[in-house]
């Protein structure tokens, strides 16, 4: 649990009149995440979901609310952001930018089946066809540039061999140019603990704070290397039964270019190496905080060394 800010319940009622949203009724401490603080807010109105954002750059947060919110117009089940009473997105609680959203349905599924990854194909894709008419820009936050600033703080904490990986795939990555791949707002970090399923439907997607605007087959590949892993413990290979479902379902709405498929083995290096790189930024590098919560990142590191070792091929639509 990741609680860097704490909030009381006096404080929050306060903070709550300048929304239409009713009396406080309930808060309590969200028991995930590690980049920001995140309480369950019930009222007499309805749930909602309490972001206080602890070291995102204020300039960079209405990016991320109003991409949500274009979102949500667009019928993406993803958290709308509520508007105080001034019509803002954002407000200010215990010296922390912070933002009130919808609460949505549903539980996050540890083992996905092919029908889990093809409902996340088709959420995927109308995701980034509903994101074209978005106007908002803002690059993605942890892409080649963020790679090779924090590769060198974490590089006192390396052994050789994981300082050899490191400097190989970056040397790799920096020769991958894919000018012609389309673009547009990822998510970028859609990972099985940030999707909800009810009754068999996926009924959200949440956690938008790493969105960007980047290739779209990013998207795919970061959540191709979580959904579709054979066993995430002891096989960290794609399993073909799952990703063959992901990719058709998501090219049936948005179908891939051939480039797309070409670039489709450096891609699932680069999301491998994206993770690997911040799950070890978080282990080493860490913020003070009450309750924190931080990822292995040997996982990563394994699931980097089975891509580079198999170059998977494209198995989803032909």
């Amino acid at each position: 649990m990741s609680v860097y800010t704490p909030v009381s319940q006096a404080e929050l009622a306060a903070w709550l009149r300048n929304y239409s949203v009713g009396a406080l009724r309930a808060l309590e401490p969200i028991k995930s995440g590690i980049e920001n603080t995140n309480y369950f807010v019930t009222t007499s109105q309805g749930r909602y979901v309490l972001t206080l954002f602890e070291r995102l750059p204020a300039a960079e947060l209405p990016f991320y609310l109003e991409l949500m919110a274009h979102l949500a117009r667009h019928g993406i089940p993803c958290p709308a952001p509520i508007a105080d009473l001034a019509n803002a997105l954002l407000g200010e609680l215990n010296g922390k930018p912070a933002a009130l959203v919808t609460r949505l349905p549903g539980r996050s599924i540890e083992r996905p089946g092919a029908h889990e990854c093809a409902e996340l194909g088709a959420l995927l894709a109308r995701m980034h066809l509903a994101g074209r008419s978005y106007g908002g820009y803002l690059d993605n936050p942890r892409g080649p540039r963020w790679w090779r600033v924090a590769a060198r703080d974490l590089r006192p904490f390396l052994d050789a061999a994981r300082s050899k990986l490191l400097e190989a795939e970056l040397d790799f990555q920096a020769g991958q140019r894919f000018p012609d791949l389309p673009r547009g707002p990822v998510h970028a970090d859609l990972f099985r603990d940030n999707a909800l399923f009810d009754d068999g439907r996926l009924s959200g997607v949440f956690d938008f704070y790493f969105a960007g605007v980047d290739c779209l087959l990013y998207d795919v590949a970061v959540c191709a290397n979580d959904w579709c892993l054979a066993d995430p413990v002891a096989d960290r290979g794609l399993d073909p039964g799952l990703t063959r479902a992901f990719l058709a379902a998501y090219d049936a709405l948005r179908p891939f270019s051939a480039v797309e498929r070409a670039a489709w083995p450096a891609m699932l290096r680069a999301a491998a190496l994206r993770f690997w790189l911040s799950r070890m930024h978080d282990l080493h590098l860490p913020r003070p905080g009450e309750l924190v919560h931080a990822h292995d990142p040997e996982h990563f590191r394994l699931v980097l060394e089975r891509r580079i070792a198999e170059a998977p091929p494209w198995i989803g639509a032909p």
